[in-house]
């Protein structure tokens, strides 16, 4: 079996093959058209005097000149298709290498008081989501995020399971993100669900029968002038007048309509093709179905309706050709008759467009979710268990270190057990935590985790690990500090949680914080809560002896030759090198 990175090399090379016989097509044919251009005005030249012949040949002509640029267009489609396909591969190549810190930060989804996206950089430059977010929708890079920050513990299996079978979905995941990739959606979904709740209906049945039968007068009118049969020739002009001014009545809301769906023609007609995309293809995870079943609940197919839905925006776009306006309204009330049809279709479908949006925002989604298990075959899902160790896990380890160097751990963590873990500045403790915490969010989201094996007893994460003062709010280091330690005891009263802790109550002097620390993990223990706490206070590591529930664990350096050295595995008991001194003296700072 090929491995990830040996895929993407040969289809990258397989797609650049592809673009340049394209390309190599699309300038024969450009030739070809040049060279029909030219024949014809000749062959047109060359029997001018035989009007018939001359008829015949721009008739053949031109016909062949249209058949050739349609040609053209589908090749060049073909075309910016598979060069989306080689930006693609060469994208997932470059990640492989490590080089993905110029991709969305997603720091818009960044929240300083969720339970733990903060802490453990889920977001920002070199974050989790900048390394593994696919999604090329607004919709779908927000639907990512809160999938991550979701914090849910039910579902999980079926979650792994619609990972897996996108994982195995190698080509529908290029193409869609290939497809998707090329739509330009200036207006977000957003704001037309919010434009179809919020419009009001200015248009009924009575004036859409009425404006019908004026254009089959007005269609009357013409051939009966025509034949002679009415011989006052002005009557037409005046019934055009006639119907502009009836226009003119519905002119000003017609245009408040047109200036909206001028904006969202084009998401309805891209859109259309992803939810194509999506229909086409065979599921048999239940999630997957399901969100498949949405768009095909209706007598006719959600890409179809969105198509059909797209014409008539444009069909009321060409009000914008001054002539065809003017003839259009005045004989045939075209904008009464097109504003009419856009607003049926709102009515009918107004409240289900908002699920077929999510729809495509899902699949934007699950598609980085299913190319991150895919990517990583050598991690594993976790085994989920009802109860048992909340972790138990081999050689688990960060996802976004390098592989060559990371160093793993086998972690087992009991339900109600709380770890202390000490240990040297820049040893592993920082890291651990992150690791752990990726773990649970992972874990929770339905994606492998880092490990060589895993077993999982779901529960929600919450963290304290980087506190900040704030100015805007006038409160202090430690107050901001407190406010969170108080969130964490408010929300493990109402159900359990995986607490991590990185050296709390950093912003009073050293007794007052050993004193407060030791309190504060008694209190989560008599809580019954499980989780870890890192700190450099080696008198909280007392607490073990008290307490059956806290184990003690730490990271080590030692200093060899003058230099310290890390071995960054995690080992039970207390740390008893500590080297700040060591780099002070060592960095020449003392």
């Amino acid at each position: 079996m090929k491995s990830p990175l040996e895929y993407y090399k040969n289809h990258l090379e397989s797609y650049q093959l592809e673009v340049k016989k394209l390309y190599k097509k699309m300038a024969s044919l450009s030739v070809l058209r040049l060279a029909v251009f030219v024949a014809t005005g000749f062959g047109v030249y060359l029997f001018f005097q035989q009007w018939q012949v001359a008829l015949l040949v721009a008739v053949i002509g031109i016909a062949i000149f249209l058949y050739l640029l349609s040609k053209y267009t589908d090749v060049k489609q073909k075309r910016e298709f598979n060069k989306a396909l080689v930006a693609l591969n060469q994208e997932e190549i470059k990640i492989a290498a490590g080089d993905f810190y110029n991709r969305e930060e997603g720091l818009e989804f960044q929240d300083p008081n969720h339970f733990y996206s903060l802490d453990i950089d889920l977001f920002g430059r070199g974050s989790f989501y900048q390394f593994m977010n696919r999604a090329t929708s607004r919709e779908g890079a927000k639907t990512l995020a809160d999938l991550l920050k979701a914090n849910h513990v039910s579902g999980i299996p079926l979650r792994q399971e619609a990972i897996k079978e996108l994982a195995e979905k190698t080509e529908f995941r290029q193409f869609y993100g290939a497809t998707s990739s090329l739509i330009k959606v200036e207006t977000p979904a957003e704001f037309i669900v919010n434009w179809i709740k919020n419009h009001k209906l200015f248009l009924n049945k009575t004036v859409f029968r009425l404006a019908q039968g004026f254009g089959m007068i007005s269609i009357l009118i013409f051939v009966l002038t025509v034949f002679n049969v009415i011989t006052y020739k002005p009557l037409l002009a005046y019934w055009m007048f006639l119907g502009l001014g009836f226009s003119a009545i519905y002119l000003k809301k017609v245009n408040v309509l047109a200036s909206k769906t001028d904006k969202v023609r084009d998401t309805f007609r891209q859109y259309a093709t992803l939810l194509d995309l999506i229909e086409k293809e065979t599921f048999t995870s239940a999630l997957l179905k399901e969100k498949q079943q949405h768009i095909q609940a209706e007598a006719e197919k959600a890409s179809g309706i969105f198509k059909t839905f797209s014409k008539q925006l444009d069909a009321l776009d060409n009000r914008n050709n001054l002539i065809g306006a003017i003839f259009g309204n005045g004989l045939f009330l075209i904008d009464i008759k097109n504003a009419y049809r856009i607003e049926q279709w709102m009515t009918q479908y107004g409240k289900i467009v908002s699920e077929w949006f999510e729809v495509v925002a899902f699949f934007d989604a699950y598609n980085s979710l299913g190319t991150y298990a895919y990517n990583h075959p050598e991690f594993v899902f976790p085994e989920i268990k009802a109860s048992g160790p909340v972790i138990k896990a081999n050689g688990l380890g960060h996802p976004l270190l390098n592989k060559t160097k990371r160093v793993d751990s086998d972690v087992t963590i009991d339900d109600e057990q709380f770890f202390i873990v000490t240990g040297a500045n820049m040893a592993g403790k920082s890291t651990f935590l992150r690791t752990i915490s990726l773990h649970i969010v992972m874990a929770n989201t339905g994606l492998p985790v880092c490990a060589k094996a895993s077993v999982y007893s779901p529960v929600k994460l919450i963290t304290s690990m980087r506190t900040t003062d704030s100015l805007t709010d006038e409160s202090s280091y430690f107050f901001s500090e407190l406010t969170r330690l108080k969130y964490i005891v408010d929300a493990i009263k109402k159900e359990p949680h995986f607490i991590i802790l990185d050296e709390i109550l950093k912003g009073t002097n050293s007794t007052d914080k050993a004193i407060g620390s030791k309190k504060f993990v008694e209190k989560l223990v008599a809580s019954n809560a499980t989780g870890i706490i890192a700190t450099h206070d080696l008198s909280l590591c007392e607490i073990e002896k008290e307490l059956p529930e806290v184990k003690n664990y730490y990271f080590d350096a030692e200093i060899i030759n003058d230099e310290l050295h890390f071995d960054y595995r995690l080992k039970k008991g207390v740390c008893q090198n500590m080297n700040a001194s060591f780099l002070l003296k060592k960095m020449e700072i003392v």
